[in-house]
Order: structure tokens, then sequence, then C-alpha cells
């Protein structure tokens, strides 16, 4: 059985410790040297960097995130041993790790870390497509004569250099599609390599919970769980035709990661679906100049972002989460052939939405985004026959754009941004 020493890079046939440097840190597989998609996911990756540059921190347990009613961005694992998650409201987080230390995100650190990695990689293979600062899929198929390795030394030397040169830490996860690679990038971390190749996929998946399947959010979970579907075991006794009637066009997508088929190309420059914008508060509030006034700021922050990005959005939604940590989503959709990446039109037809869920507050959270984007070309053409000054304050707006874009963000700004 093929066998990689994930320290010192020898290659060699079989063995539970490598028989140059003697560590344990070996993995092993038939179909080592054959398989080319590869997940790489960055461990605790906001922690990790924190610890960097804190050597002090090194042993202490390190929690992301924002105040006592924020959530929790990441933890290290020192926090995760305790029980602290992603996502976890921070007051719960705190209660199952009172000693930890909380630092603030600092994403212009992040992102400059982020960009080193994606240094490393375009050294690698050109197939790279990012899912966010800390994981990339990279297909590095048909790299083997070009780096005279096959991709899981080539991978391996990746997270070495990582270490060595950055002081992060990643787990690679290799198999022959993008939904495996995933799933065995999960399997052993921090710090991990995981294989699963083509010939145990079915024996693999059978026992586990679907909940593995990534893209599967509470709702689809709860949907499954009524129907039956806990395991992939589960799923494999559906037909195609009655997933489809079940679940829609999810439903053909399950038949086949059931039998771990994923024919998803990685693809570098993968689009865009949405741009969005949320803030959890530091105290519940109903307040309207408070959530108005958090509304607009995010209508601009999400239009700046459109504008920088040269999309516009088909569909505004708004997002509300409250006391008792109930999500409310509301959607408005433009209409046919219209679009827009303007913060007016975005925050006016956010602020409808708000308005049509009336005060059912206090709320802990407030989200503004659009989606189903376009090309900017498109946006703002067709007008607002019932609004005749939407065309001079998108004017207006467009003005305050560049004289923001010659003396600054805060040269000009509107009097409910202050609220």
């Amino acid at each position: 059985m093929p066998a990689l020493c994930r320290d010192c890079l020898t290659e060699f046939d079989d063995g539970t410790r490598c028989p140059s440097c003697g560590r344990p840190r070996v993995v092993r597989h038939d179909e080592l040297w054959t398989l080319g998609i590869a997940h790489m996911d960055c461990d605790a990756f906001y922690a990790s960097v924190e610890k960097r540059e804190n050597p002090e921190l090194a042993d202490k347990p390190v929690i992301i995130g924002g105040g006592k009613r924020g959530v929790v961005s990441t933890a290290c694992y020192v926090a995760r041993i305790r029980g602290v998650r992603s996502a976890m409201p921070m007051f719960q987080a705190l209660k199952l790790c009172p000693d930890a230390v909380v630092l603030k995100p600092r994403m212009s650190l992040y992102a400059e870390v982020s960009r080193q990695i994606r240094g490393f990689m375009e050294e690698l293979t050109p197939a790279i497509e990012p899912l966010s600062l800390d994981e990339a899929f990279l297909d590095l198929t048909g790299t083997a004569r070009l780096h005279g390795a096959p991709p899981a030394v080539v991978l391996a030397r990746l997270v070495r250099r990582m270490k060595a040169e950055l002081g992060v830490t990643g787990s690679i996860g290799l198999s022959h599609n993008k939904f495996l690679a995933k799933i065995a990038s999960d399997l052993d971390k921090p710090h991990g390599f995981s294989v699963i190749g083509k010939a145990e996929t079915q024996d693999f998946l059978r026992p586990r919970p679907v909940r593995m399947i990534w893209g599967v959010g509470q709702a689809g979970q709860e949907a499954l769980d009524r129907a039956g579907i806990r395991t992939f075991e589960d799923l494999l006794r559906w037909d195609r035709e009655a997933l489809a009637a079940r679940f829609g066009s999810m439903g053909d997508r399950l038949w086949h990661l059931a039998r771990g088929e994923d024919h998803r190309r990685v693809t570098r420059d993968a689009p865009v679906k949405s741009i969005s914008n949320e803030t959890t508060f530091s105290e519940d509030t109903a307040d309207p100049d408070i959530l108005d006034g958090h509304l607009w700021r995010m209508c601009e922050k999400v239009a700046d972002r459109a504008k920088a990005k040269g999309l516009a959005g088909q569909v505004v939604v708004l997002k509300l989460k409250r006391a008792n940590f109930q999500l409310i989503t509301r959607r408005h959709a433009l209409g046919h052939g219209d679009a827009t990446q303007m913060a007016d039109r975005i925050y006016r037809e956010a602020r409808a939405l708000f308005d049509q869920v009336g005060a059912r507050g206090p709320y802990r959270l407030l989200g503004a985004g659009i989606s189903q984007l376009v090309p900017a070309a498109q946006a703002d053409r067709l007008g607002d026959l019932l609004d005749p000054q939407a065309e001079r304050r998108a004017g207006a707006e467009r003005a305050t754009d560049a004289i923001r874009a010659k003396f600054g963000d805060d040269a000009i700004m509107k009097g409910r941004a202050l609220r």
C-alpha cells in the first residue's frame, strides 16, 4: 500500500511509521498516488493567526467574535475541547469557557495571510476554487509530471510550507471529486490528511449521516428527517423520481451524492451568488431609529461591494433574528429585467420588507443584501415610474461615490447614517 510521511515527505510502501524519520504522521491508501481533487481547510484560521501574532496565547483558549451578545466567528482547538463552536452565541461560549481570551476579528490581517496561502497554491495549479479566506478546492489532476511528484506529495508540501513560513496549519482532504474531498478534510482535523478513494466510496458513505452533505442547512436537515432520511443508506433506498418529487431539483443532487457522484469541476472564478451585510447588536433593540440607521449603513456597504465587483442584484433580501433566536427572512424580486446596485434603492426595498414584518421586535440581528446577481450594465436601466425622484437620488448617489473615491469614505454621508 503506498504511504507518505507528512513530516519528511518520504514515499514508501506501507507501514505505520516513516522508515526515514521514524515518525508516525503517515498517510496510507491504495489510491494515494492516483487521486487529484483536494480540499484544503485551515485549522481554526483566525485564532491560529492571532496566536502567531501573540505567542503568549499559544496554550490559551482563544475565541474570535463579537461582544457578549455576538456570535463566535471561530475558536481555537483548546476552546473547542470545551464545547465552543463557530456561530455559537457568545454568551453560551463564555459559559462553556469562561477563561477564554476573546478577540475582535482583524479581517485585513486574515485576508493578507489568505493571499499568501493563495500564492502558494498558485505555484501548484491554476485550478483553484476558494470557498472563503481559509479554504479552497484544488485540482491537481495531471500535474505529477510538472512537479515530479503525485498530488498527495505536493499537498503535503503545501501544508508543511504554510506552517513553516506563515505559522498556520491546514487539513487536506484528497479524493476523486469535490463532495468527497470536502468530507475528507474534516475527518482528521487539525493538521490532518485524509483520503477517500473510488473503490471505497459506497462503503464509506453508507453508514454516515446525511448532515455531512455540505450546503444542507437546518431547514434542509429537518426536511430530510421528516422523510426518514438520516444516513446515506436511508437515501439509497429512494429512487431518483421519488427524491425529485419530494425535494425538487435538490432531490436529483441527493440521488447522485448518495452514490458518491459529483461532476462539478473545480472552477477558478466561481460566480458570486449574493452580497450581504449583517450585524448582531450588543443589546436587543426595537428602537425604530436605531434599526433604520443600521439598515441604511448595511445597504450602503452592500451597494459599495456590488459597485466594486461590477454587479447588481435582482432580489433584495432582509434578515432579522428575534431575541428568542427565531430567524425571519424576507425577499423581494425587483421585476423582470430589473436590477440595482444603488444604496438608495436597496434601502427602500429593504425598508419596505421591514415594514411588512411589523413591530415584532426586539431584534438581536439585522441584515440586508442582494441576490440573483447580474452584470452592472443591467442595473437601474428601467427607472421607477411610481417614483419620479428616483433618478435624481441615483445621480446624487453617484456624485457621492465620486467624492468619497477622491476624499475618503467619511468625506460625505447621509444624516440617517448617524442614527
